[in-house]
């Protein structure tokens, strides 16, 4: 019987070293505020939902330990990252945030500027009059066509969302945008219609910046992949401390779990595998590229979901 790929953390299916990621410094801590989200996306990577909790609300007191981690242990890192599940659902996360951006921290809050976000707005107003372009909000907008964003995120989810994203925008803050390239558009075409949409809702977001609008690979752990081995790095050209891994961790916690655990990967949120401790210290080792999203996402796709 021939391996299957993906199985055995050392080698890939023909026998081959797999290829695996050192640590050169954390330079981004995400935290996953919890899963639950106001919405249910058709492709959501982590299955986000209003039922989902399988990785429950991280609280102040959670992220102050890490940050106070990160301090202690002069770790240097420089942006902390939020996701979700939806991030402003989470009762804790102006204080998260307040306690992020006073702590000097680089702050990127991942959100769909939804209803959840409509309900922060004083409060948002307050931290952004503070610490001005410290804290990015990186919006979620699948398509620049309607239709093909209600088509992932569901009926009535393109108003509420260009509502918010043009609140943000009047007011000052500093945004960048998230879409997909699951309908097959070239980078150039999505960059074109989205700069049409940002133009005609007058929303400061230039398309053209890979920073501000960001296009990400769809990740399907069905769809055929090749295996990424030792060798792949010299054949792809592609170096090995671009990785995500090679500069990020998440946070989560876990449902019915004591403590947060610390994953290798944003994008790998309930495969045990990943865990690497309940410390950012325990989870600074090598990380194996085991899964079909190391190989699609990052190696081949070129994707990062940091800043």
């Amino acid at each position: 019987m021939v391996p299957l790929k993906f199985t055995n953390p050392d080698v890939t299916a023909d026998g081959k070293p797999r290829a695996w990621i050192d640590l050169t410094k954390l330079e981004t801590l995400w935290f996953n505020t919890g899963t639950l989200c106001n919405i249910q996306c058709e492709h959501c990577y982590i299955g986000s939902s209003p039922t989902n909790d399988r990785l429950v609300y991280l609280t102040l007191a959670d992220v102050r330990s890490y940050l106070d981690e990160i301090a202690d242990k002069g770790l240097g890192t420089r942006q902390i990252g939020i996701t979700g599940g939806e991030p402003f659902m989470n009762p804790d996360i102006m204080p998260i945030i307040e306690l992020i951006l006073e702590s000097g921290f680089n702050l990127l809050v991942l959100t769909n500027a939804m209803k959840p976000m409509e309900h922060k707005r004083d409060a948002l107003l307050n931290m952004h009059s503070r610490f001005g372009s410290q804290m990015v909000l990186r919006i979620s907008i699948d398509h620049y066509i309607k239709a093909k964003h209600e088509e992932e995120r569901g009926e009535n989810t393109w108003e509420p969302m260009v509502k918010g994203l043009q609140w943000l925008s009047a007011h000052g803050f500093t945004i960048d945008v998230a879409g997909r390239t699951q309908w097959n558009d070239n980078d150039q075409e999505l960059r074109r219609g989205f700069a049409r949409l940002f133009k005609t809702l007058d929303v400061n977001v230039d398309a053209q910046n890979p920073k501000e609008l960001m296009l990400f690979p769809e990740m399907d752990e069905c769809a055929p992949v090749p295996e990424i081995t030792t060798e792949c790095w010299g054949i792809l050209n592609v170096d090995p401390g671009d990785m995500m891994c090679a500069t990020s961790r998440m946070v989560v916690k876990r449902k019915g779990a004591d403590k947060p655990v610390v994953l290798a990967c944003t994008l790998l949120p309930y495969k045990e595998e990943f865990e690497m401790g309940t410390t950012l210290k325990q989870a600074s080792g090598r990380v194996k590229l085991n899964h079909a999203h190391c190989a699609k996402f990052c190696v081949l796709g070129g994707g990062s979901c940091s800043a």
